[in-house]
């Protein structure tokens, strides 16, 4: 167990915030950084191990930071020799592919399907990294419900709309459980999405007490 920080980690740290400088979470103005860092508190509240940690910092990277020079390709080799092979497959495993092997461009739809069968060949490290991604995802989203009148300004800010998004997490969730995942923090995400389903139902958001 790991106590939350080493030089590896900082490095990491360093390396996201640099390749999303100027990135915000969607129809916020929270630094995109917000959410990696989540990430890695989460994993490390369950005790996973440095590379769980790095990889969580740096998930989102090759996926959301082709920009400013930068290809795919040239972030896999620099994530790859700064941080090791282990930490680059794990954030390729997590990462949504815009193409398949064969070069054939993938829908937004094909996009997340596609990230749920590589879930599959995905190591449990990967996995943990996933179930902590989603985790934070759903669970901001039903802060932020809870938190307005207004839920249509939360669900317009994802292309796939209350359902499709409320869909892809629970296929998430249930595609690790089946796949043999029953790590401690399915207990959580299972319960956030839950919740988030259970307040989506529009007898429930009318009735849902604001903290």
């Amino acid at each position: 167990m790991i106590i939350g920080y080493s030089d590896r980690i900082n490095h990491a740290f360093a390396f996201a915030a640099k390749h999303h400088d100027q990135q915000v979470r969607k129809g916020t103005r929270l630094p995109y950084l917000t959410h990696p860092a989540n990430v890695a508190v989460i994993l490390t509240r369950y005790g996973c191990d440095e590379e769980a940690v790095i990889a969580g910092v740096l998930h989102d990277v090759i996926e959301d930071c082709v920009r400013g020079g930068y290809t795919s390709a040239m972030l896999m080799q620099r994530i790859g020799d700064k941080f090791g092979a282990g930490v680059l497959d794990t954030v390729l495993a997590v990462s949504k592919r815009k193409h398949t092997d064969d070069g054939v461009e993938l829908s937004s739809d094909d996009q997340r399907a596609d990230y749920i069968e590589r879930l599959e060949k995905a190591s449990s490290t990967a996995r943990w990294v996933c179930a902590a991604d989603k985790l934070h995802n759903a669970a901001t989203i039903l802060a932020d419900l809870r938190r307005t009148d207004f839920p249509d300004t939360v669900w317009n800010r994802f292309n796939q709309g209350r359902e499709g998004t409320i869909q892809f997490y629970r296929s998430v969730h249930d595609r690790l459980r089946v796949l043999g995942f029953d790590a401690p923090i399915m207990d959580e995400l299972l319960g956030v999405v839950q919740a988030l389903e259970a307040y989506s139902r529009p007898e429930t958001a009318r009735t849902d007490a604001k903290p």
